[in-house]
């Protein structure tokens, strides 16, 4: 669905997992991926709280009690399902780290790291290791190492410049959140991740609380593309919105549009991969 600046998307269906082990789904990204989500189940966790996120706000479920799996938990879990699915002669292209908000808060993400890595080995060796990830713990030693253990570490950058990422991703620092990350100290951790790393950005506009929220204006998008090539990632995934907003008044970008913006960063010698 094509959306202009004064279109809505009038019914915002939060999409919580449910489950630990999710699919495998078909992905347009990765194939058929196997979801591997961490996090509290029908509960959103998550050091941003951005105005396109398919789960909702954080404040709809943040008040209900955490309950994690524990790793063992997850371990039952996750090789129960390769198996039946190695059984059924069925396709996992990846296992992928996703869920209900932050992959990397789960109290002992590199531990699920060497896990999935290990499940990946024994069950479907041809598979893909993935994390989708705001790239906020990349700060913390020991989440940084675990990511570059993964074949796809694909971190989220979706603006030039503090201001819009207040704006767009509303990180959780604020207030000495302890879940959130200063602007300058994300950005110095994706330069130092480097070419090893994918950088995930939604291109939109539109409006909230008032406010012109936009990721595609000169003033954004040229600094945006100069970080790019600070950082020198493997590639750039480009993508427009694609389900229920929770703001919104927010405009999905056709694929001509999202191509005339792949076509800038690749003028920069950076791949792009556009996903309408």
């Amino acid at each position: 669905m094509e959306l202009t600046h004064s279109s809505t998307f009038l019914l915002l269906i939060i999409m919580l997992f449910e489950n630990s082990i999710v699919g495998p789904i078909h992905s347009r990204r990765l194939g058929n991926s196997l979801g591997v989500n961490l996090l509290p189940l029908k509960h959103k966790h998550c050091s941003y709280d951005c105005i396109y996120c398919e789960c909702g706000w954080n404040k709809e479920t943040e008040q209900q009690e955490m309950v994690y799996a524990t790793p063992d938990e997850m371990r039952s879990l996750l090789e129960q399902r390769l198996q039946q699915l190695r059984n059924e002669g069925k396709p996992v292209d990846s296992l992928t780290f996703a869920g209900n908000g932050e992959p990397t808060l789960y109290p002992e993400f590199p531990a699920m790291v060497d896990l999935v890595c290990e499940m990946r080995d024994r069950y479907y060796p041809n598979a893909a290791t993935t994390l989708l990830t705001n790239a906020t713990q990349l700060t913390r030693p020991e989440i940084f190492s675990a990511i570059r253990k993964l074949d796809n570490p694909i971190l989220k950058l979706d603006s030039g410049t503090e201001r819009m990422r207040q704006l767009i991703n509303r990180n959780r620092e604020i207030g000495n959140h302890p879940e959130g990350c200063s602007w300058d100290d994300l950005i110095s951790s994706l330069i130092q991740f480097g070419s090893q790393g994918i950088i995930q950005t939604l291109l939109f506009d539109g409006t909230c609380d008032g406010e012109i929220v936009s990721n595609i204006i000169p003033s954004e998008f040229e600094p945006y593309t100069e970080i790019l090539q600070k950082i020198q990632p493997r590639y750039v995934m480009l993508y427009a919105l694609d389900r229920a907003t929770p703001e919104k008044a927010l405009r999905k970008l056709p694929a001509s549009e999202l191509e005339h913006y792949a076509e800038i960063i690749r003028s920069k010698g950076i791949e792009v991969k556009v996903y309408g």
